[in-house]
């Protein structure tokens, strides 16, 4: 009976990140060209994202137990989150402690996708809709569109990568492809911590700016 309901506890709790969808089939670009960043908070954030694409070589999606605040999985894997949630800590900025606060003063505003009943500092801020959530309530949403001039270094973005709901998240980097002259998206989708061209790969459902 208790493995039974751990397990249940666990498939409740999942970030419902995407867990190795379409994985690229093209190899690292080499030394891509880098854009200026002006920001410093914008530049931390992607220093620490950029980091990760050398420490962050495995994913999991599991729930897991950290400490409150500035906890953290393991370092050489994570989530979609994790990449989010690890850049802006390099910029100074808790995103466990940020979601937490706001969810647990506003949680009828937060998904209830997950049949929970309070927060969880464990795991909210470990799930794409929540991340989605907070960005729009602090009043960082961007508009959505197919021109990649929209969409700056620094950026998030969240997709729909399935058509039926399947979240996934990432930062806006500022390598550009050589190919394209796309910024590549910082994200894990399975792989491990990757800058890959695949901004309009997916279905865009969120577009936040937070410097």
């Amino acid at each position: 009976m208790k493995h039974l309901l751990a397990t249940a506890v666990l498939a409740l709790s999942l970030t419902t990140c995407s867990n190795n969808i379409n994985q690229s089939e093209t190899p690292p670009i080499e030394s891509p060209p880098v854009a200026e960043i002006k920001s410093p908070e914008t530049r931390r954030l992607l220093e620490g994202a950029i980091n990760q694409t050398k420490i962050t070589r495995e994913y999991t999606q599991d729930y897991m137990v950290i400490s409150y605040p500035n906890g953290d999985p393991p370092s050489n894997t994570g989530a979609c989150t994790d990449v989010v949630i690890r850049g802006f800590r390099s910029a100074g900025i808790d995103l466990q402690k940020e979601v937490h606060e706001d969810m647990r003063a506003n949680f009828s505003a937060y998904p209830n996708k997950w049949g929970l009943t309070k927060t969880d500092t464990n795991i909210d801020h470990r799930r794409v809709p929540n991340l989605q959530t907070f960005f729009a309530r602090k009043g960082k949403s961007v508009g959505i569109s197919r021109n990649a001039d929209d969409y700056r270094p620094g950026d998030i973005v969240s997709w729909d990568i399935n058509g039926r709901g399947m979240t996934h998240i990432g930062l806006v980097s500022n390598l550009k492809s050589a190919r394209t002259g796309r910024y590549l998206v910082i994200h894990n989708i399975g792989a491990g911590v990757n800058a890959e061209d695949r901004l309009f790969d997916w279905t865009i459902t969120g577009h936040y700016r937070y410097f």
